[in-house]
């Protein structure tokens, strides 16, 4: 595959910093630059990858949750989880995972966990893979050819799993069927609070596993967490407007379904997958070219030696 120009490594930046440089180049310039830093990674292969990866995790892990819920004799947890999918996850992406997750209600009910043992293993060895997968992905963006040892980069990739995968599912938790739990409590000022409150901590709580893993994550020393908060912002948006676009359009599209019959939730979540999948990547190259613009190679790929059309944008360098 593909790799972009190599960023140098510059640590010891800050968000001040990435401020300055991006009034001078202006977001429209960034935005441009980092798509081209996204396309000759090959950006788009490793997001497809990851989608897959990522469909899978979310099936088995949604399988496994909701089994654990009824092998428990907590139905209620089941159902809630059943409903907040639904509403949560673009149609009829959701009405393939509550599918599943219905099916496995009834086996746990009926104690057979072996379903509900092979969701949980299968969703932590997906999780792990496709995790392994973004470090390859993000390795590309900056340039890097090489990832970790294989023990080194799954190990890595499973410490992720455990604890950037445990924001992750908070934050759905917030999102997605917060409201549900709180209404239980009958307490209507509380219900009020929380049912604005989740969707910014919900979301800051995605925002903050972005980027914690774009700073850990590739094989270099990253600058200040608050550098890389532009490149999370900005998937973060673009995943909230890839989701709520594609809800729109499967609410009113009536040859969505006619189209691809039965199998058009997997095909919607597929779908799903790759364009969330897509706006991580593109918030990770933002990054990256934000610093290498920093380093002096605005660049993304390797210049010709002739090539003399693509004029720099100024650096911190040139400006101070």
């Amino acid at each position: 595959m593909s790799t972009a120009r190599l960023v140098p490594e510059t640590r010891s930046l800050s968000g001040d910093d990435a401020w300055h440089l991006l009034r001078q180049i202006g977001w429209g310039r960034l935005c441009k630059d980092s798509f081209r830093r996204l396309r000759v990674a090959d950006g788009f292969s490793h997001a497809r990858s990851l989608a897959f990866l990522t469909s899978l995790v979310a099936i088995q892990g949604l399988i496994g949750a909701v089994g654990l819920a009824s092998a428990l004799h907590k139905g209620a947890v089941s159902g809630m989880i059943i409903t907040a999918v639904r509403d949560a996850v673009p149609s009829p992406a959701g009405q393939i995972l509550t599918t599943a997750a219905t099916q496995a209600h009834r086996v746990a009910a009926g104690h057979e966990y072996g379903a509900v043992l092979i969701g949980l293993i299968g969703a932590l060895i997906g999780a792990t893979s496709a995790f392994g997968q973004l470090e390859r992905g993000l390795n590309r963006l900056y340039g890097i050819e090489q990832d970790r040892p294989t023990l080194k980069k799954y190990g890595l990739a499973l410490l992720f799993t455990l604890s950037v995968g445990v924001l992750i599912a908070i934050a759905f938790v917030c999102l997605a069927f917060g409201r549900d739990l709180v209404l239980a409590t009958n307490n209507g000022l509380l219900t009020s609070t929380w049912s604005v409150a989740r969707w910014p901590l919900g979301l800051g709580l995605i925002g903050a596993a972005v980027t914690i893993v774009l700073r850990w994550s590739p094989k270099r020393r990253q600058p200040h967490l608050s550098w890389l908060a532009f490149g999370s912002g900005a998937s973060i948006l673009l995943w909230t407007l890839a989701t709520g676009g594609l809800g729109l359009f499967y609410r009113s599209s009536s040859s969505f379904g006619k189209t691809y019959g039965p199998l058009a939730g997997i095909v919607a979540l597929l779908i799903w997958s790759f364009l969330s999948s897509s706006a991580l990547l593109f918030g990770a190259a933002i990054s990256a070219q934000l610093e290498a613009v920093r380093a002096g190679v605005p660049i993304p790929e390797e210049p010709l030696a002739t090539d003399t059309s693509h004029d720099p944008p100024p650096t911190l360098h040139s400006i101070n």
